[in-house]
């Protein structure tokens, strides 16, 4: 079994559509392999994916290869994937399946000056977000902090053209959105984040804010702009 690192936090209706559209995501790493798979939900939303087969141990490490994985255990010095839960003006708590939650603090960020806060504003990190971490020890002798290639990634999102990041929709939804409010050439792609999060890559001549402003009567979610 395989726990994934993106969270299905939705209910109702929409908690229905994300897990067809996780099962696709699924079958589509997965469907070519001599795998059968069954998903179950844990009672923190981690998605569970249970696979049996010829080739489940391949299955198994390509599906920790594309979401990450929540393990039950963490050992210092790793790098692992947590979603982020909430943050304040001293850092950033990630979930990463144990308990409280792993406290990453400000200065371990390593995202340039600013509170936690401002450094979410500025990134654009929306509620959920999966982010790579390092992670310290239980005993507190060395802090947590955002992995390198982490780091990189979210640097990488203020050199381009500018993001609309999205939470609590799959990417489907984020597209038939866009499309249905008249800004199909206003975007360059929806690229996936997590299962519900989701950022959408602006065009040289779109302006973030203003993208949000015309979409965001039309998504129930977080939203968040990343400036170039």
């Amino acid at each position: 079994m395989v726990v994934l690192a993106t969270k299905l936090y939705v209910e109702g209706e929409a908690r229905e559509r994300s897990l067809d559209s996780l099962r696709s995501l699924v079958t589509n790493e997965i469907g070519e392999l001599d795998a059968e798979f069954e998903i179950g939900i844990r009672h923190d939303d981690f998605p569970s994916v249970t696979i049996d087969g010829d080739d489940a141990t391949v299955a198994r490490n390509v599906l920790r290869e594309e979401f990450g994985e929540i393990v039950p255990d963490l050992q210092a010095g790793d790098t692992y994937v947590g979603t982020l839960e909430s943050w304040d003006e001293d850092g950033f708590v990630l979930d990463a399946g144990q308990g409280d939650g792993v406290r990453i603090p400000t200065d371990e960020l390593g995202l340039g000056p600013g509170s936690a806060t401002q450094i979410r504003e500025r990134y654009g990190l929306v509620q959920h977000l999966p982010l790579r971490f390092v992670y310290g020890g239980a005993d507190g002798e060395e802090a947590s902090r955002l992995a390198e290639t982490e780091q990189d990634r979210l640097y990488e999102w203020t050199r381009g053209d500018g993001r609309l990041n999205v939470n609590s929709a799959t990417r489907a939804e984020v597209r038939a959105t866009l499309n249905r409010a008249g800004h199909a050439q206003d975007y360059v792609t929806v690229e996936r984040l997590g299962l519900l999060e989701q950022s959408v890559i602006c065009t040289e001549n779109t302006d973030p804010p203003g993208l949000l402003a015309s979409v965001g009567e039309y998504l129930p979610a977080e939203l968040r702009c990343v400036v170039p």
